[in-house]
């Protein structure tokens, strides 16, 4: 068992008593820090980089050289399940994610695998322990992976998509199958954060990017009903220590009551969402992350330093509050500009834990 020397991150996510807000930031990691487009020009394409652990944790631990973040997080994608099921994931620049062999009948997605983490997904497993081990106890590590229903989207669509005619197609015309695919990714994401557990993460995050495209009767069967399966099928205590869990879904301000029925510790919050009346909603069931808009970060230090303060006087008083942006860090934010997003933080939340 590691001693943590910052521990907040963890007993906040588990409402415990602390002296200030955490805080880490979706997509620490990334193009915003010139040391990372660096290692990513010498990994030669952003799946190289994922896929070599070495490289993976330097950009891990990039941020944490420069900000006084109270968590990293693993370096890695969502779509790196599928490409284990032999869909074939590219990236085009400007493009995003692209596979090879999305999944087009119901013989490709009956006779899809379910990957064995430490053997298809070594890659990640090996850049865990590698990164657990260089963290060295100063912050605790959080694993990740992508949702049933988000994984599903890639999937059928083949990449990004706007209107989701594919995915939902089927959803609709067959579900029937649709439940078939659900049910093996939910017992792949489960398997794979599990073995992220084992090898060092110590809280992990479900990222349901587009659970909030869907209507609200079909987000509970077809993202809600495989996220909880995910959360019954994860290692809840490892070494000696609680694992906490998070549950993000893009747009899924509407559903905060059955997502905090889920079994998660904490709910990720959008920019969308007002912090106040969801912590008003959810009462003591689950702490909450987030919820900064992503753009505020374009604005000059003194209007990032007012919108962090109304972040945290909306949350108020009391632990169960992680601050965090409502989505990923944009990639041509200027660094300083983070910098005086954390600094605000460590300054004005003390006075929310008296």
């Amino acid at each position: 068992m590691t001693l943590l020397k910052n521990d907040i991150f963890l007993k906040a996510l588990l409402k415990q008593n602390i002296d200030r807000t955490p805080v880490w930031m979706m997509r620490q990691a990334g193009r915003y820090l010139p040391e990372y487009r660096q290692v990513r020009e010498q990994a030669g394409s952003f799946m190289k980089l994922c896929t070599n652990p070495e490289l993976a944790c330097e950009v891990t631990l990039q941020p944490l050289r420069r900000f006084a973040f109270d968590a990293a997080i693993l370096f890695s994608d969502i779509l790196t399940i599928p490409d284990a099921m032999g869909l074939g994931l590219g990236f085009t620049e400007g493009e995003g994610p692209k596979f090879e062999r999305p999944l087009r009948t119901a013989e490709d997605i009956k006779k899809l695998p379910i990957p064995d983490p430490v053997i298809e997904l070594g890659y990640v497993i090996d850049a865990v322990s590698l990164i657990r081990k260089n963290l060295q106890g100063s912050v605790p590590l959080i694993g990740f992976s992508g949702s049933p229903w988000t994984l599903a989207t890639y999937m059928i669509e083949g990449g990004s998509s706007k209107s989701f005619q594919k995915v939902k197609g089927l959803m609709y015309n067959d579900p029937a199958l649709m439940h078939i695919l659900l049910d093996k990714l939910a017992q792949s994401v489960a398997s794979y954060l599990n073995a992220q557990i084992r090898a060092g993460a110590q809280a992990v995050m479900l990222f349901d990017t587009w659970g909030g495209m869907l209507a609200s009767e079909d987000y509970a069967e077809f993202s809600l009903y495989y996220a909880k399966q995910v959360r019954d099928l994860l290692i809840t205590e490892y070494d000696g220590q609680r694992i906490p869990t998070i549950l993000f879904t893009k747009g899924g301000g509407l559903w905060l009551e059955s997502m905090a029925d889920s079994g998660y510790d904490a709910l990720g919050l959008d920019w969308q969402t007002d912090i106040a009346k969801a912590r008003a909603r959810v009462g003591g069931k689950v702490a909450l992350q987030g919820n900064m808009d992503p753009v505020a970060l374009y604005a000059n230090p003194d209007v990032i330093t007012e919108k962090v303060k109304t972040v945290l006087q909306k949350y108020g008083q009391g632990s169960g509050h992680v601050f965090n942006l409502g989505h990923g860090i944009l990639p041509d934010i200027n660094p300083e500009h983070v910098k005086a997003m954390v600094d605000a933080v460590h300054r004005y939340s003390p006075a929310y834990h008296q």
